[in-house]
């Protein structure tokens, strides 16, 4: 099976070091030793976690004489906000459906009339001889 693009970004965000190296470099372009100062890792391991990022397409790397520095690339981060995007429409739809839910059962009854708030489920509901 052939990983598309938005599956090795993410992919590679998977790890929390590298979630957290990526949301460094969206506050400007960093050396690999300020990105390792952070972290309890060796620099071979910072080195790897950069390494995962840039095949991904999320930063590049450039050497400046003796310094390495590295620089997130917008465009793989825009590429990402995309996919998301495309998820948004149903996320939408469901907490619509959740809040038209919980206002329904908020509603008081009419005096006199049935509740228009379907019935609680007894998974909730309390015993009162079972409080203390």
């Amino acid at each position: 099976m052939e990983l598309d693009h938005t599956d090795v970004i993410l992919s590679a965000l998977a790890d929390p070091i590298r979630r957290r190296i990526v949301e460094r470099l969206g506050k400007g372009e960093a050396t690999v030793s300020d990105l390792s100062e952070p972290f309890d890792v060796s620099a071979p391991a910072i080195s790897r976690h950069l390494g995962v990022l840039e095949r991904a397409g999320l930063i590049t790397r450039e050497r400046h004489g003796t310094w390495r520095t590295c620089r997130l690339r917008p465009e793989a981060v825009d590429e990402l906000g995309v996919w998301l995007g495309r998820l948004r429409p149903d996320w939408d739809r469901r907490f619509d459906r959740l809040e038209a839910l919980l206002a329904a059962q908020r509603t008081p009854a009419p005096v006199g009339g049935p509740s228009t708030a379907p019935p609680a489920s007894s998974a909730f509901t309390v015993d009162p001889q079972e409080q203390s």
